[in-house]
């Protein structure tokens, strides 16, 4: 008689880790069909204060119609133009630039400060909009001009509109879109 007490435990026993494994088989089973996704909640970039970019200086000492002349030119953030804004809100204050070309003697030849307004033409509908003056550098003297290279961009990006600067002998002033970029390297005519 004793031996069936003992047996009718080792049953329950057996049951009892039947049952646990079958539940746990099921839970498992459940968690390996499930196509739920967790993943953390994406963070909203709140805008800071306005940015502004670096202040920028470039003289350059050119040789031009066989005169010696200086090119400087002073880019700096102008709070008086209207703020643009990226797709987060961000606000980016726009920039103005200067041109002054001084000949030998000290005397200007040519001054004349330059904001985005001046490229609007150039410009589609976006970059009038969320586009800023990036730059205007000098680039060279040809013929009877000076040239520059000059930017409508998306702040802080690599989108930009390139434009070219002319500055003739009398001081009149050309504006056209950048067509020849150099991407592949430099190609003679003959090689395109």
């Amino acid at each position: 008689m004793s031996a069936k007490p003992f047996s009718m435990n080792m049953k329950r026993l057996f049951q009892t880790l039947t049952i646990a494994a079958l539940m746990l088989l099921v839970g498992c089973s459940q968690k390996k069909n499930n196509d739920d996704i967790i993943a953390p909640k994406p963070e909203v970039v709140k805008p800071q204060a306005p940015i502004s970019m670096q202040e920028y200086n470039q003289t350059s000492d050119v040789e031009w119609l066989g005169k010696h002349y200086q090119v400087v030119i002073h880019r700096v953030a102008d709070d008086s133009l209207k703020m643009v804004k990226d797709e987060n809100g961000q606000k980016f204050v726009d920039n103005r630039i200067n041109v002054k070309v001084i000949r030998a003697d000290g005397s200007v030849f040519f001054n004349r400060s330059f904001t985005k307004a001046a490229f609007e033409s150039y410009l589609n509908e976006d970059y009038r909009n969320t586009g800023i003056l990036e730059g205007l550098v000098y680039d060279k003297a040809e013929g009877n001009n000076l040239f520059f290279a000059a930017s409508v961009s998306h702040p802080q990006t690599d989108e930009y509109i390139p434009l070219i600067v002319s500055l003739s002998n009398f001081g009149e002033v050309g504006i056209s879109p950048d067509t020849d970029l150099d991407t592949n390297g430099d190609l003679d005519d003959d090689d395109e």
